[in-house]
């Protein structure tokens, strides 16, 4: 009896561990706000759900950094949820106050440019899981708005 439980409780765990989850990836990190309380980026999340049923994001969270620190971090509280057997395109708003963006001086005075890398945490929830983490890391260069781009 013993020898049937451990079978079938190996193949349960073979099941389990071999089960499809949702994938993520940060496609794109825009310029999309200037404002008078900072500078606003979006980031554009794609998200693909495997499953025949919409599953719900318990949260989203979110740390950029430049130069070794971190310049923004947050959440968006219940983004939503995921279609069903198809790919979601999440926005994540970045807002960077301006007193941030002085303190990097040194990397914005060279090529008018910012080093970032964002790290985004995607929070699931699955049925048979619980709340599953999705993490996700991007690094690049976001370009500073200009006094033209600022006025015309």
């Amino acid at each position: 009896m013993a020898e049937l439980l451990d079978k079938a409780k190996n193949f349960v765990a073979d099941k389990v561990a071999n089960m499809k989850k949702p994938e993520a990836s940060i496609t794109d990190v825009d310029l999309s706000h200037v404002g008078r309380d900072g500078i606003q980026y979006d980031a554009k999340v794609s998200v693909t759900n495997p499953y025949s049923a919409p599953i719900p994001i318990c949260e989203i969270s979110y740390t950029l950094k430049s130069a070794g620190r971190v310049i923004a971090s947050g959440k968006v509280p219940d983004p939503g949820s995921l279609k069903a057997s198809d790919a979601t395109m999440l926005d994540v708003a970045v807002k960077v106050p301006h007193s941030v963006l002085v303190s990097l001086i040194k990397d914005i005075g060279a090529d008018w440019d910012i080093d970032y890398e964002l790290e985004v945490g995607l929070t699931v929830d699955l049925p048979l899981f619980g709340d599953l983490t999705i993490p996700l890391s991007q690094k690049g260069e976001i370009k500073l708005p200009t006094f033209k781009d600022l006025f015309f």
